[in-house]
């Protein structure tokens, strides 16, 4: 007697279809698959790479309280201003218990919960495969192949998780604000890195020349490249000046589709993101070996000084 059916609320490929279809409770149980990990979530991802590719995702980043979520919010209102659709992946790498839920200074954009040209969801780590720097990249891949034009992509900070998160990106923005100086000392070649648009948010405060000066000066020093991020300012929390802020990014995606350069940085995370899977999968097989009779022979030679540790390493690893 076959089987019967998976229900659609655990089968990967039944809510993949589903969510295709406009089912907006079967993308957020999507979303949760990738983000657990396992057959099924690579089931997902198999799925989705094949449909993907032809949204534009749009990462920002920065210190906390720098903004972000403020400025997010007022994006989404102006992409849906000019009628676009928009999903968004509010990322904490720090949480193992958002799941679904909108996270703390994130609930502002409940306002755009009942509108169906935006789809918003707040991301953590709970056992994919690479941590969520991965599982990010799947998910954009997820909202794209669903048919959402543009993903925004949101992180909690600055810390070399939600750089690689924010650069997974095809325009990351780098958000600060007035007088940021010794606050981020530490992460500023990160940022400069990364950074495709740079936004000084909270621009009704003192400090915003010194503060633009102080960025234009970090560009000059850096390596020189076909793109200069521009310096926008603005007030996210009043609104003023965001639509500058989208039409730099806009202006950052045409002068890439225009020179070739984001099919370039496309096939440049892929690769990136392979040599990234296949040194995670070689992580996890080396510490099975860790566990192994093996090891506990090679450990008690060793620490009886019959095999030095590189000998017992080759041991291990080539499996003599």
């Amino acid at each position: 007697m076959p089987a019967p059916p998976r229900p659609i609320r655990r089968d990967p490929e039944a809510l993949f279809k589903a969510a295709r279809e406009g089912d907006r409770t079967a993308l957020a149980r999507m979303l949760s698959v990738i983000e657990r990990g396992g057959e099924d979530a690579r089931t997902v991802g198999r799925l989705a790479f094949v449909e993907s590719g032809g949204g534009y995702a749009v990462g920002l980043t920065g210190a906390p309280g720098a903004g972000k979520s403020t400025l997010t919010d007022r994006l989404i209102a102006t992409i849906r201003q000019g009628g676009g659709e928009v999903g968004v992946l509010a990322v904490d790498p720090s949480s193992p218990y958002s799941g679904g839920a909108i996270l703390g200074d994130r609930v502002r954009m409940q306002d755009h919960a009942l509108d169906a040209g935006v789809f918003i969801r707040s991301m953590a780590s709970r056992g994919h495969l690479g941590g969520l720097s991965l599982a990010t990249r799947e998910a954009i891949r997820a909202l794209e192949a669903v048919g959402l034009p543009l993903v925004l992509v949101e992180t909690v900070g600055v810390g070399q998780v939600e750089v690689e998160i924010a650069g997974a990106a095809d325009t990351t923005v780098v958000v600060v604000n007035p007088g940021w100086g010794d606050a981020v000392q530490a992460n500023k070649a990160g940022l400069l890195e990364i950074a495709d648009v740079f936004v000084i948010n909270k621009a009704d405060r003192d400090g915003v020349r010194e503060t633009e000066q102080d960025l234009r000066r970090m560009l000059e020093m850096s390596a020189p490249s076909a793109w200069t991020p521009p310096i926008v300012s603005c007030v996210a929390a009043t609104g003023s000046n965001v639509e500058e802020v989208w039409a730099a990014i806009e202006s950052h995606r045409a002068a890439q589709e225009g020179d070739g350069s984001l099919v370039q940085r496309r096939e440049r995370r892929l690769e990136e993101e392979l040599r990234e899977i296949v040194l995670r999968r070689l992580e996890v097989q080396a510490w099975a070996r860790l566990k192994d009779d093996r090891y506990q022979e090679l450990l008690a030679d060793l620490l009886e000084r019959r095999v030095d540790p590189y000998t017992a390493a080759a041991a291990l690893t080539e499996g003599d």
